[in-house]
């Protein structure tokens, strides 16, 4: 069975198990809806989760635009700035202990229930994985590209973005992959402290209502957007970077 297979297997099996249980049980609608009234919920609202989806999109992409702008400007500034660097670096990381989810309430009561809360508190949780991921990349630079470039009296400019910067980029791939995973949750999140539209919204609003069935249809075409979103980061990035290896070599293939 292929790669491409297994996941879907694995899916259609998870579908079958949860139909099975919610017959099995009677479970009541209400607090586990079977895979095929979430299917009907999602057919017959489909214009409305799409409105919703196309909110949330839009606030996923925003915030991971702007957040990774920010997280490069930080882990540039952190690599060629020295005496900054150690004002910047302690800020850096002590903004981590404050939890980013309980900056929510504060967002929507200073940017208002907009798009712009919601980005901002997406930028919030992709900032730190992209500044960290990139610093990381341009601190370990091969010692031997640096000497070379020393030897042959490259400015300091021009040793960060002609070496250290394309070699860190790597790195900021991994880092982006991050990102792309945790910005649905912050625009989430931040739908669900206060929004007038959004597939967040659209599950607390169903939820109170206890249609729960809706609640899930919207919960599945949010995943399905980041898993979109993921792969197809994931993609551009292995096209922009052909020298990176793909994927560890197994122990097993190389005995066949």
């Amino acid at each position: 069975m292929t790669s491409t297979l297994r996941p879907a297997a694995a899916l259609v099996g998870l579908l079958l198990a949860w139909q099975a249980f919610c017959v099995l049980t009677e479970m009541p609608p209400f607090m586990l809806p079977a895979p095929t009234r979430v299917a009907e919920a999602l057919w017959l609202r489909w214009d409305i989760i799409l409105g919703h989806a196309g909110v949330t999109l839009s606030e996923i992409l925003l915030g991971l635009i702007f957040g990774t702008l920010a997280g490069c400007l930080m882990a540039v500034l952190l690599a060629a700035w020295p005496a900054g660097r150690r004002w910047l670096l302690p800020i850096l990381v002590i903004s981590q202990a404050v939890p980013v989810f309980a900056l929510a309430p504060l967002l929507t009561l200073w940017l208002g229930y907009g798009l712009g809360s919601k980005i901002v508190m997406a930028m919030l949780i992709i900032f730190f994985p992209v500044a960290s991921a990139l610093y990381d990349g341009l601190r370990r630079t091969e010692p031997g590209w640096l000497d070379l470039a020393k030897t042959m009296g490259a400015s300091s400019a021009a040793v960060l973005w002609r070496i250290r910067l394309p070699a860190a980029l790597p790195a900021l791939a991994s880092g982006l992959r991050v990102a792309a995973a945790f910005a649905p949750i912050g625009a989430v999140v931040g739908e669900w402290v206060g929004a007038s539209s959004g597939l967040g919204y659209l599950m607390l609003h169903a939820n109170g209502r206890s249609q729960t069935d809706l609640m899930f249809a919207a919960l599945f075409v949010l995943a399905a957007m980041a898993l979109a979103l993921w792969f197809g980061l994931d993609a551009l990035l292995r096209a922009a970077l052909p020298w990176q290896p793909d994927r560890l070599t197994d122990p097993e293939d190389s005995k066949k």
